[in-house]
């Protein structure tokens, strides 16, 4: 059984990023606003502070996977944006492994941007209420699978 599993920094090989850069990325914005209305579903984002969000642009970038997100939030619910037509209002972009080490709790968001591996830009009262917002995401315990002969 695996217990505390700890995702390594690793990046992955340049020539990945190219190829990336060059695929259609609406399959990256409609998985992640997907994931981001599944957990406004569930209420893991705090509903108090989704009123700063209304309107605003948001840009998620992995660099070394070359993948690249466009979304914004209105009418309660995030929206893919596939041609934006302005830049964003807050950006974030950093290697697959940091925001893997994000998801996992592994690494805080100030940690990742003092140690210059997640690169945040744009309105910085915006990134301080999303990144308290993430912050205060409560994940649920995913349920432990019987192992096989037990």
């Amino acid at each position: 059984m695996i217990t505390n599993f700890v995702i390594p920094r690793f990046q992955l090989p340049g020539f990945i990023a190219g190829i990336g850069q060059k695929l259609p990325q609406w399959p990256h914005t409609l998985a992640l606003v997907g994931a981001l209305n599944a957990a406004l579903k569930f209420r893991l984002l705090p509903a108090d502070e989704l009123g700063a969000l209304e309107g605003k642009l948001f840009r998620v970038r992995v660099l070394d996977t070359g993948g690249e997100a466009n979304y914004s939030f209105s009418g309660g619910l995030f929206r893919p944006v596939l041609r934006p037509q302005r830049e964003p209002d807050l950006a974030f972009a950093a290697n697959l492994s940091a925001f893997l080490q994000l998801l996992a709790r592994q690494e805080d968001p100030d940690t990742l941007f003092f140690n210059r591996e997640l690169e945040i830009t744009g309105d910085t009262e915006l990134g301080l209420i999303v990144k308290n917002m993430l912050d205060a995401v409560e994940w649920p315990t995913p349920p432990r699978l019987p192992l096989p002969g037990r």
